[in-house]
């Protein structure tokens, strides 16, 4: 049976460890290369896993804006074991117990944004996603046309465990994967690893990392078309990989995370006397009950919206969960403190009621369902 939501603490502690404490202004942190008629983003800052400061998302979207009209193709990678381990939450969550409420606002609304810029993109974007790809780095990579992952590749999206919700678009992308899935991966931060990534269809390709340099020169020397693009990716791609890992579960997450509320998926569960659905059950009772339903709620909503709705609706519940108690509470639990201990408020997920869940959705886009 499948052991890896065993492992949702590594999962967060790869988001939050080793993020420095503040914001840094080194413009070495994003190397930006002219390659002829092409682009390269180079993430550097290996140390922090390569998470994201506000100067790095304003240099990223800067020059991502300056390209679109002058380059034929752009590539984002990064230096290190990392691809992006997230955001720099720890400062965001210091600067606001400081009262310095304003770091959060200008942070998240210029990584949005740039999420956004990246979906609509008018030329090929590339994104190498070799290593730890979470949170702020799926922002960076998922929108993208073509995701490339590797055997060392770990993805997941554990920010519920954080007092926060799936952010960077993950309103967008999660209810577009396979069934319940994204419900599954948004709510639990459940972490996938190399060909996995692919079968849930957050990857558009995998190949081996001793490949990725090849790859990378094949795609600046040799490529003038889309047409192009898609040959050598699908040369250097792997054909052969292993069945999806959550296969034999997959049914089980359709019918469970189908019901309507946090209420009814905790009670399928509860039914459920197997080794996985104990397992799940036991990594929701840790997370922020405000959270789950808040992020219920966003994962239902986005499957109607376009990207650019989806990242408004997102600004405006990340202002909401700025403004209360978890998302700073679930920082001080597991970086500041690490006590593990987050004192939750609501504690329980019958305390969250719906006027709670709706002081995060205010503005709404007009849905757009197909009738």
């Amino acid at each position: 049976m499948n052991k890896q939501p065993l492992q949702l603490v590594k999962s967060v502690k790869f988001l939050l460890t080793s993020i420095n404490r503040h914001m840094s202004s080194q413009t070495n942190e994003v190397i930006v290369k002219d390659v002829n008629d092409k682009g390269v983003l180079v993430l550097n800052r290996p140390k922090a896993l390569n998470a994201l400061n506000l100067s790095m998302v304003e240099t990223i979207k800067q020059v991502l804006k300056d390209w679109e009209s002058k380059k034929s193709l752009v590539l984002i990678k990064s230096t290190g074991e990392s691809f992006c381990a997230g955001g720099d939450v720890r400062a965001v969550a210091e600067a606001g117990l400081r009262g310095e409420k304003t770091l959060g606002q200008i942070f998240f609304k210029t990584e949005f944004s740039t999420n956004a810029l990246i979906g609509s993109y008018k030329i090929p974007y590339v994104a190498f996603i070799d290593g730890i790809v979470m949170g702020g780095g799926a922002g960076l990579s998922v929108h993208g046309r073509y995701r490339v992952a590797t055997e060392r590749s770990l993805f997941a999206m554990p920010e519920t465990q954080i007092g926060f919700f799936p952010d960077v678009g993950g309103s967008h992308f999660l209810p577009r994967l396979t069934g319940k899935l994204g419900w599954y991966l948004g709510l639990t931060g459940q972490r996938l690893k190399g060909s996995d990534i692919l079968k849930a269809g957050i990857a558009t390709h995998i190949c081996d990392s001793k490949d990725l340099p090849q790859l990378e020169e094949a795609l600046l020397n040799n490529c003038t078309t889309d047409a192009d693009i898609q040959i050598t990716l699908n040369k250097f791609a792997k054909k052969d990989v292993p069945p999806f890992s959550l296969e034999q579960v997959l049914d089980k997450i359709d019918d469970y995370f189908s019901a309507p509320t946090m209420e009814e998926i905790v009670a399928k569960l509860e039914k459920d006397d197997s080794k996985w659905a104990q397992e799940t059950l036991a990594i929701l009772r840790k997370m922020s009950p405000t959270s789950l339903k808040v992020s219920l709620k966003m994962l239902e909503l986005g499957q109607h919206y376009n990207l650019d709705d989806c990242i408004h609706m997102e600004y405006n519940m990340c202002l909401t969960f700025l403004k209360n108690n978890d998302f700073f509470e679930g920082v001080r639990a597991l970086l500041i403190d690490k006590d593990q201990k987050p004192n939750w408020k609501p504690k329980t997920l019958e305390e969250v009621t719906t006027k709670i869940v709706n002081e995060y959705f205010y503005d709404l886009p007009i849905l757009k369902i197909k009738m």
